[in-house]
């Protein structure tokens, strides 16, 4: 019954992946409220708000960076269940 993942662990990149989903999340707000003066023909927002539009491709990251630090931890895992099983 150990090997049974419980409802409230957290594996490795958990942390990474909720992070870079609110990273993500807050640049696309950011690149919605930046495109919008195109479409209403107002004056467009500052400069500091195209990089905040860049925070999307930096929550992409974070997340892909947590899925492999999931994968790799994954690998662990069955790497080191095999050679206790020879």
């Amino acid at each position: 019954m150990r090997d049974k993942t419980q409802p409230n662990s957290t594996a490795p990149g958990d942390r990474l992946i909720r992070a870079g989903a609110i990273v993500f999340f807050i640049g696309a707000v950011a690149t919605l409220v930046t495109v919008a003066p195109l479409f209403l023909g107002t004056a467009p927002f500052p400069t500091y708000m195209f990089g905040l539009s860049m925070l999307m491709a930096v929550g992409f990251l974070l997340a892909g960076a947590g899925i492999l630090r999931s994968i790799a931890a994954g690998r662990r895992q069955a790497r080191t269940g095999s050679e206790a099983s020879r």
